[in-house]
């Protein structure tokens, strides 16, 4: 079972960025955190790595859902999107799958939650063009 979603953007970088925030929103998604880990291994590891993004996204109203119904899920919180650069203008996004990155929790309340923020995630990287 594949546990993300995925799509190849022709685009730049900083338009996939634009265009996933866009689409997160419309599904009721922000962004909390940013993570460049192009950046991080240049300053931490001396690394250059290609352009790539990971970016948590929150769905406060499913965020809550999850938490009251299993309240150490937030292990798993937040959603995560990635967004890498292949080569110039090909763009990966990808985004975690929440019905496979929560099938070892063993509690029947989440699973509708997950079906619903599933179903978001997958039309935000589907509607990418």
């Amino acid at each position: 079972m594949a546990y993300y979603f995925t799509k190849t953007l022709n685009t730049d970088f900083d338009s996939a960025i634009a265009k996933v925030t866009e689409e997160l929103k419309k599904e009721g998604f922000g962004i909390l955190t940013e993570i460049d880990v192009k950046d991080t291994f240049r300053k931490k590891l001396d690394v250059d790595f290609r352009r790539y993004k990971i970016l948590g996204a929150c769905n406060p109203t499913f965020a809550h859902k999850a938490l009251s119904a299993e309240p150490h899920i937030g292990t798993m919180l937040p959603c995560n999107v990635i967004v890498q650069e292949l080569e110039k203008n090909n763009i990966e996004v990808s985004a975690i799958d929440p019905i496979a990155s929560m099938m070892a929790v063993k509690n029947d309340q989440l699973g509708s939650v997950a079906v619903e923020v599933q179903q978001k995630l997958k039309r935000v990287i589907d509607n990418l063009h």
